[in-house]
């Protein structure tokens, strides 16, 4: 894999990661919730007990975060590289929902496994969920091929 390559997945991951993350942000705000997967990250990892300080918990949330956004942009990138599927809208939305339906099983399971849930309430956090990786899908959509232009 070429370093434009490379440069072009970490850059969209980055933005699509960015943006699906302040739209998390923004409902939070709005429903009252706490609907942040960085936060419900550090959450996981303290009722987990992991003996590292609060604040590396934090930011432990934010690596995990961006880097499960990273995974899902390479899965992108094998699937519009070897041309299983092409690289539009449809397709982008296509990914947003398959993406969606990932996220959701991966937090329920997530949540099923710790001792102690969080206090929210789930059904509006599993609909944001499923939204954020449609717009999550159509950012990475939108900056892939522009990072290409301008690097290649």
């Amino acid at each position: 894999m070429s370093f434009h390559i490379i440069l072009q997945i970490l850059i969209s991951s980055v933005a699509a990661t960015s943006v699906m993350t302040l739209f998390s942000y923004a409902v939070s705000m709005s429903a009252r919730e706490i609907y942040k997967e960085p936060v419900l990250l550090t959450y996981v990892f303290t009722v987990l007990h992991l003996k590292v300080s609060p604040n590396l918990k934090t930011i432990l949330g934010w690596i995990l975060h961006y880097l499960i956004g990273l995974v899902f942009v390479i899965a992108y990138h094998f699937l519009w590289f070897n041309e299983f599927l092409e690289i539009s809208w449809s397709t982008s939305i296509l990914l947003g929902i398959i993406s969606g339906i990932i996220g959701i099983i991966s937090w329920t399971i997530l949540f099923e496994i710790i001792p102690q849930k969080p206090d929210i309430y789930f059904r509006g956090y599993y609909i944001q969920l499923f939204i954020a990786h449609i717009i999550f899908s159509v950012m990475a959509f939108v900056v892939y091929p522009l990072v290409a232009q301008i690097y290649m």
